[in-house]
């Protein structure tokens, strides 16, 4: 199998089946790993359930939250040992649409890097409540002016190219939250990987609740601080190993 697609899992035993039965209508030939952060409901059966009746279907049950920066980072080393070709990462809340999956493999044959963008088209956020969307939309323009990347850097939705990308640059990334993923285009972009955007509309949630918190939230405005501060100074060092 050449390709496998990461989905972290938290408490989303509403979505799971979902989300398998769109990614099955699609027939594209990937493997799917679910990493799960110790959930407290039933997603955990879903998912063994599902890897008993698909060979396809591989999963890692984490015993604690470890955060979902964390889950890609040992996603990646997974599929890398695996020597998978390309990788693609997505939530599994429903808000990924995957009949984009097939358009971020395509744009693997110019790049090493597609993900995708929800501010190139309008209207991407159609649905989200209004604080919601102006937290994207702030988070978009600080993190950009900040870091220099005009890039929609904190979406989870991307493919890559293992052939290309060092997996010792997909797991620089110091934050194992959910600043890991500006982070890390930050670091990739440093790196002069070519980056292609695609782009998307993102579906509100329609089941369960969302895992991020208030506290995600502050935590990532600092550490969004820190980085640029070190950045300025010359001490964010995104070449150490």
């Amino acid at each position: 199998m050449k390709n496998l697609i990461i989905i972290p899992t938290l408490n989303e035993e509403k979505n799971i089946n979902i989300l398998f039965k769109k990614l099955k209508k699609l027939k594209i030939k990937s493997d799917i790993l679910f990493i799960d952060d110790n959930s407290q409901d039933k997603s955990q059966e879903i998912i063994k359930y599902l890897s008993k009746k698909n060979k396809f279907i591989k999963f890692i049950f984490r015993s604690k939250k470890k955060g979902i920066g964390s889950a890609h980072k040992e996603g990646f080393k997974w599929c890398y040992r695996k020597k998978y070709k390309t990788v693609v990462t997505m939530d599994a809340d429903g808000t990924h649409d995957p009949k984009d999956i097939k358009l971020l493999l395509s744009k693997l044959m110019s790049f090493d890097i597609a993900i995708t963008n929800r501010f190139l088209k309008r209207g991407s956020l159609k649905g989200w409540p209004k604080l919601r969307i102006f937290v994207t939309y702030t988070r978009h323009i600080i993190v950009s002016i900040l870091l220099n990347i005009s890039i929609d850097s904190s979406g989870a939705f991307r493919c890559i190219n293992c052939k290309k990308v060092k997996l010792s640059d997909l797991i620089k990334a110091k934050d194992n939250g959910y600043s890991y993923f500006w982070e890390s285009i930050f670091i990739l972009h440093r790196k002069k990987y070519k980056i292609a955007q695609v782009g998307s509309k993102l579906i509100y949630r329609k089941q369960g609740t969302s895992n991020i918190k208030f506290k995600d939230i502050y935590y990532a405005i600092y550490y969004l601080l820190i980085v640029f501060i070190k950045k300025m100074i010359g001490k964010y060092n995104y070449n150490k190993k």
